[in-house]
């Protein structure tokens, strides 16, 4: 494997403490990825301790079936299916979930899995290349409404109705977008120059593969699961690299604590309310300026952490 596909884990020191690995503890890392948190867990468990990793990416499945230790398992899975993986294990409850959101370093820098307008290769951006509908077969019969409001709302880009017509109109004339040169290409010629540093095909690449994906869908369903597997005083690790994502888990753990929805300065408070189940833990975590430099992948990253309450 060469230097640039070495997947090299965002925020480890802060995500490890933040789990609070009890020796003989159970704990879930829901996107493997390559390992690097996994293998840090490990390296604090004892004999006792328990860790079970999920990864929808067949690859990363393959990296942690390289581990060999009793103490660990791998599923091939969506994390939203986090309950039906553990119950098929007969666990019940955990006491930390750690979700490392986004696309590993391995999956962008292989260029047949068509993340990244750095590689020429096909417009797949499948996370399970296993089974769904590739970038390419999407773009080849999407509307021009949905395709822009795809663009739009998950890439949050201003030009998506511009980028949205170009493409409904190279596939009419016999141009099929295949590829993602032919993509970045296109979005390029199309759109204004983006912000410095930034390639005019971000947003759009970005926006197809969350949307392919069901990126925030996933993270929707997997969050409430999370909540309902962890014991008492067990932890909730969240990193995000986009801002829908880290909004959705930072809305979510205040809807956990806050349970009471009224106004502050409403005049009677509900008797009944249920009670908190999640408590936030510190602020939200961002990536020191001496790792975005070793790592400029962790720029965009924060880490946001939740602790089960005593409260069923």
């Amino acid at each position: 494997m060469s230097a640039s596909s070495q997947h090299i884990p965002v925020l480890l020191k802060e995500t490890i403490a933040a789990l609070n690995v009890r020796p003989e503890g159970m704990y879930v890392d829901a996107t493997f990825g390559r390992g690097g948190h996994s293998r840090e867990i490990l390296a604090r468990l004892g004999r006792g301790g328990r860790l079970i990793a999920l990864d929808r990416d067949k690859a990363a499945v393959a990296a942690a079936s390289a581990i060999s230790d009793p103490r660990f398992t791998v599923a091939h899975s969506a994390f939203s299916d986090i309950g039906a993986v553990l119950a098929g294990f007969g666990v019940t409850h955990v006491d930390g979930v750690l979700l490392d959101l986004g696309v590993s370093s391995p999956q962008i820098d292989e260029a047949a899995r068509g993340f990244s307008f750095r590689f020429d290769g096909p417009l797949d951006m499948r996370m399970d290349q296993s089974r769904g509908q590739t970038a390419a077969e999407f773009l080849q019969e999407v509307s021009e409404q949905q395709l822009r409001e795809v663009i739009k709302g998950y890439g949050e880009e201003r030009f998506a109705k511009q980028i949205a017509r170009a493409i409904v109109a190279a596939r009419t004339e016999g141009r099929p977008i295949a590829t993602t040169r032919q993509l970045a290409a296109l979005v390029a010629s199309t759109i204004p120059k983006a912000e410095p540093g930034q390639d005019p095909a971000t947003r759009t690449f970005q926006a197809l593969r969350i949307f392919l994906n069901q990126e925030l869908e996933e993270l929707s369903l997997t969050l409430p699961q999370c909540a309902d597997l962890l014991v008492p005083g067990g932890r909730l690790v969240v990193i995000s690299f986009h801002s829908l994502e880290d909004r959705l888990v930072k809305r979510f753990i205040r809807s956990q604590q806050d349970r009471d929805n009224l106004p502050a300065n409403f005049p009677v408070r509900a008797v009944d309310l249920p009670p908190s189940r999640l408590v936030a833990v510190g602020r939200a975590i961002r990536a020191s300026a001496q790792e975005i430099s070793a790592n400029p992948r962790a720029r965009s990253a924060v880490l946001r952490v939740a602790e089960r309450t005593v409260a069923a």
